[in-house]
């Protein structure tokens, strides 16, 4: 029996040893790799804190793995990293995502990049690299992004990145590139802000590049042989007959998929079953509608995990077994807008942060939008704060600055800049460790184009919008900062917006209500009774002055969210508050009536355009 347990035991070591690839000491390869990585970075917040002893690193912060258990992301962007991308990154064989951007990383591009076949995005963009763009790069075949802009880059643009036909995305502006530029084939190609190329900013090389055609011009000269014109004409003539016939067949299978939308609009025709060269959109996975059906049991109502303004929010489990979250978009079945659609998409998926929500794939028809995220164990922090155990201050506390954080990234970090535009514990979700995690950023932005040009649609809940985009329609990262200011409160009082000083008989005045409390040195009375006097007072009241001034009436007097950042992580808070009361005399003087009064007044009227909606489940 002993021998058959050996054998056994041996033969599961052997089994382990072949699937995570250790080194005869039983280490990991992609471990060493790591580990390497992290000793050529400076780690100033030790956010790779990253256990050297481990056999598996894909429960470490800023790693992602497939299924199989190999890396395939790397992912710390806007961390204050410095130091230089060690070449031991060539051991993450698997690796597909390479997120570094807006940290202060120095040094040259690694020629070991050019060493990972699998490789689909690079953003390096906003470091300090220096040197020549590694020509390595053009060995990368799944390469679809590569990000390399806002950095001290010199030399030429190499020539062999021309033959790259399967770039979507290169953006090497804000470097000190030289010429001549290689004609890309990327779809978009940014070379602006590099002097020596682009000294105006006017030169055709500063507009980017289109595809080239795949064939020839048969009136170049130069490819043009004296003795050869009798074949030249029937070359061009059989090109010809071709490239009609190929037209018509075109314009043919257009008029049949016409004609069966409108005989059948209740047909789900799935777009990637039709276009095999677009399965991936950048570092995105795209579904099949029925993938989806299946993995929600067809959109059954016990699979629903939150209903909101932008649709329905379904669990699902996937066939390789991966639980996911799939948001049906309300507006899914506008007229057109497809390729915005997929624009738009690519865009928000290259917003990654630890802080913010990763957009996992999605799904497109001509009836159906739908987005894949992963699935959050502890749901959101609306549904948190009534569920037993409750959550103790120290974990509120993080999820404050956790969710300043994500959003701080969106509004100056992010290029292109996104505003969220329904900040709300509802929007805040929470992974198995309880970090906050930004979710439905950029829906608002996603489903615009299906509005008049002349008005734009307000999207968010009661009690959270700010006062101006009520009433002007007009958003601004100020917009964010002041839904962000009504969740502190709710993270203090572990109540909705709406609930605010109802037991004091202060309904629809709720700012004033705080502020009263405030001043009177009563904040005992804000706190939620599930706390049980366990928390920092000082704390308490730092938190609360931050939720005064990001609710302020007027969008000017608002903090930015860096600034938020910084009060909450105990910086600058003093002067800033002190500013504000100075200032109040006089800000009260010039107003006819107090914010929370005015923002009453449109928070209590039940015909509003907006709905107090709830996506209370986990994304």
């Amino acid at each position: 029996m002993n021998a058959v347990l050996s054998y056994l035991y041996l033969f599961s070591f052997l089994a382990y040893y072949a699937h995570a690839m250790l080194t005869p000491y039983g280490v990991n390869y992609e471990v060493l790799a790591l580990m390497e990585i992290r000793k050529a970075l400076d780690d100033p917040h030790n956010v790779l804190n990253w256990d050297e002893n481990a056999v598996d690193p894909c429960s470490w912060n800023m790693v992602t793995c497939s299924s199989d258990k190999y890396v395939i992301g790397l992912e710390s962007p806007s961390q204050s990293l410095s130091g230089k991308i060690s070449p031991y990154i060539h051991n993450l064989t698997h690796l597909e995502l390479v997120l570094l951007q807006s940290n202060n990383i120095s040094g040259s591009i690694p020629l070991e990049l050019g060493m990972l076949p699998k490789l689909k995005t690079i953003d390096l963009s906003d470091n300090k690299l220096t040197g020549k763009i590694a020509s390595s790069l053009a060995q990368l075949k799944s390469l679809r992004y590569l990000r390399l802009n806002n950095n001290s880059l010199t030399g030429v643009v190499p020539v062999d990145l021309a033959n790259m036909t399967q770039l979507s995305l290169v953006d090497l502006s804000f470097n000190n590139l030289s010429g001549p530029v290689p004609r890309l084939l990327a779809k978009s190609f940014n070379i602006l802000g590099n002097p020596m190329i682009c000294a105006t900013g006017k030169e055709p090389e500063c507009n980017g590049t289109t595809p080239m055609p795949l064939s020839f011009s048969l009136n170049n000269p130069e490819n043009a042989q004296p003795s050869g014109k009798p074949k030249t004409h029937k070359v061009a003539l059989a090109f010809g007959t071709s490239l009609g016939c190929i037209c018509l067949l075109i314009v043919g299978f257009g008029f049949f998929l016409w004609w069966r939308q409108k005989h059948n609009k209740q047909i789900f025709f799935d777009s990637n079953e039709q276009h095999h060269e677009q399965v991936c959109l950048g570092n995105l996975r795209r579904f099949q509608f029925k993938e989806l059906q299946a993995a929600t049991n067809n959109f059954g109502s016990k699979n629903i995990l939150g209903k909101g303004g932008f649709g329905n929010v379904y669990k699902g489990r996937l066939s390789d077994g991966n639980i996911v979250a799939v948001k049906r978009l309300k507006d899914g079945n506008a007229a057109g807008g497809e390729q915005q659609f997929q624009t738009e998409v690519a865009l928000i998926s290259l917003a990654v942060h630890r802080n913010l929500l990763r957009l996992y794939g999605f799904c497109m028809t001509p009836t159906e939008r739908l987005l894949v995220y992963p699935y959050m164990s502890n749901g959101s922090v609306a549904s948190r704060l009534k569920a037993k155990p409750t959550l103790d201050w120290g974990t509120r506390k993080g999820i404050a600055l956790g969710a300043a954080r994500g959003l701080l990234y969106l509004h100056e970090q992010c290029d292109p800049k996104i505003i969220h535009r329904d900040v709300k514990a509802a929007n805040i979700l929470l992974d198995d460790y309880c970090e906050a995690v930004v979710g439905d950023f950029g829906l608002a932005k996603l489903l615009d184009h299906h509005d008049s040009h002349v008005t734009t649609a307000v999207r968010g809940t009661v009690g959270h919008i700010a006062p101006e985009y009520l009433s002007t329609g007009q958003s601004s990262d100020k917009t964010d900062v002041f839904g962000f200011g009504i969740l502190l409160l709710e993270l203090i009082t572990g109540q909705r917006a709406l609930e605010f000083g109802k037991a004091a008989n202060q309904k629809g005045a709720m700012l004033d209500w705080v502020r009263k409390i405030h001043q009177e040195k009563k904040l005992d009375m804000l706190v939620d009774k599930d706390l049980k006097n366990d928390y920092d007072s000082i704390e308490l009241e730092e938190m609360v002055q931050v939720a005064l001034l990001c609710t302020q009436y007027h969008p000017s007097h608002r903090p930015k969210m860096s600034e938020v950042v910084r009060m909450l992580e105990g910086d600058g808070l003093a002067e800033k508050w002190e500013a504000s009361q100075r200032a109040e005399p006089t800000r009260c003087r010039t107003n006819e009536f107090s914010s929370s009064e005015r923002y009453s007044d449109l928070t209590d009227d039940s015909s509003l355009l907006v709905q107090a909606m709830e996506l209370s489940g986990p994304r």
